[in-house]
């Protein structure tokens, strides 16, 4: 879900200010302090915190902080670029495993249970912020993981949606891991937005979107909704008749600024679509139980929906005779769902349905390309001597050398403007599109081409030189 506003350091090409990312700096990471700088004290949280909060209070009632331009000191930031930590895939084996299912219900499920793993490290991790991503930097990373997550195969006398005759997909267990590739570029400054593909051709599933948010600071908490050209997750099957699903997001707070302790909370609706099996799914988050207690639950209704005329937004509109299944549990714990159109929460142990449970999951980690392959406006390059002075402690470095990136990046703005240059994205067709959809280049095809085989070689661009 995406739950980090895009704020904003100086730069403002990334994603916004509250970008508060959940920490996941990489432990095999090392550094060397810089002869001459001082190693300083590490901030506590309750310090970082509370000089954050200073800053957050200069922008209540601003409508939206992503517009706003101003540079954190290092010491407040994740050394993690955010086209890195920003992806889908923290537990890509339930990626692989959508499309097994040879019945509609249960390819849906199976998006489903991706979802639901996709941003572990919400659950697992403490909110903190990552760097802001700059117009032309890129991120790209492999995965490989073994083909564990099981079909899902519902057995339920539920009404089976009429398909095309579809390619058998085999559910067998492979003898090699799987390779998922993921490739994400910012390609917008105005407003900022970054494309991504992720991509297994193996098992025949693409994903693609934008990822674009706007935050508000009310004051107690940061609101986080999907921008305008955030129209979710595009998940396609090639290997079912290339089947779509569009995944939104819902809308997210990140609380706790006044008592010392963030945490990530969400209480909105959302929704997955499938426009050729004709099933919907609607979430309902709900942030507060009784007596304003957290509970992180969810509930949810799998549905046959009518894709040209598509207006049931609410679970109690659901007609009860289209409903498929419906779901409950925490989207932080267990989750679990139930055939047919009986109430889950009355329905026995023997007939709930365990989906995913979270309890031992833990994002996997991404294979990236050695620095020696990476172009300098490739992220883990362009940060590196950011990254390494803020794992030396060397915060005051740190920011000066945040600030001369920050300054170059203005710098080749006014250069691409007094040119009368617009500025293009190397490896999508378009910084934005209508559908929410991008498009990769020859380049960008490329680049997933070389991932899959393991040639990380790219040829420097022009502009990438004067990262």
């Amino acid at each position: 879900m995406a739950t980090t506003p895009a704020g904003a350091d100086s730069t403002s090409e990334g994603r916004p200010m509250a970008s508060v990312m959940v920490s996941s700096a990489d432990p095999s990471r090392t550094s060397t302090p810089v002869k001459d700088a001082p190693i300083e004290k590490d901030p506590d949280e309750q310090s970082k915190l509370k000089t954050f909060l200073g800053i957050l209070r200069r922008f209540i009632g601003v409508s939206d902080i992503a517009s706003v331009r101003f540079s954190l000191p290092a010491q407040l930031l994740e050394p993690t670029p955010n086209l890195e930590y920003w992806g889908y895939l923290d537990r890509p084996e339930t990626f692989i495993a959508i499309g097994n299912s040879e019945e509609p219900l249960g390819r849906i499920l199976e998006v489903l249970r991706f979802w639901f793993t996709k941003d572990l490290k919400y659950v697992k991790g403490k909110p903190c912020k990552p760097y802001n991503s700059t117009l032309g930097e890129f991120f790209r990373c492999n995965w490989e993981v073994e083909d564990t997550a099981p079909p899902i195969e519902p057995t339920d006398p539920a009404p089976k949606m009429p398909t095309k005759k579809q390619e058998v997909v085999s559910s067998g267990k492979p003898k090699q891991p799987i390779v998922v590739s993921y490739l994400t570029e910012q390609t917008s400054h105005h407003p900022p937005v970054s494309a991504f593909y992720v991509d297994c051709p193996e098992k025949g599933i693409v994903a693609r979107g934008f990822d674009q948010l706007s935050a508000k600071f009310t004051g107690t908490s940061i609101r986080v909704v999907p921008g305008a050209h955030n129209l979710g997750i595009f998940i396609t099957l090639t290997k079912r008749d290339n089947e779509e699903y569009q995944l939104t997001h819902p809308a997210a707070h990140l609380g706790g600024l006044l008592r010392g302790s963030l945490s990530v909370s969400v209480a909105d609706t959302c929704f997955i679509t499938c426009a050729k099996t004709r099933i919907k799914i609607i979430l309902q988050y709900m942030e507060e139980g009784w007596l304003g207690r957290s509970q992180n639950r969810v509930e949810g209704v799998v549905f046959t929906y009518d894709p040209e005329n598509d207006n049931i937004t609410k679970l109690k509109d659901v007609p009860t005779k289209d409903v498929l299944a419906r779901i409950d549990g925490s989207w932080m714990e267990k989750i679990f769902y139930t055939l047919g159109s009986g109430d889950i929460k009355k329905a026995s142990a023997k007939d709930k349905i365990l989906l995913t449970d979270l309890t031992p999951l833990f994002p996997v980690p991404k294979l990236i390309p050695p620095e020696s392959e990476q172009l300098p406006n490739e992220s883990r390059k362009f940060w590196s001597q950011v990254t390494n002075a803020i794992l030396s402690k060397q915060y005051s470095l740190a920011t000066q050398l945040k600030t001369e990136l920050e300054e170059r990046q203005r710098q080749k703005a006014t250069e691409r403007k007094e040119k009368g240059v617009e500025w293009q994205p190397r490896f999508f067709t378009a910084a934005t599109t209508p559908l929410g959809k991008p498009d990769l280049t020859e380049e960008g095809r490329m680049v997933l081409n070389g991932l899959h085989t393991g040639n990380f070689h790219l040829e420097e661009s022009e502009d990438a030189g004067a990262y």
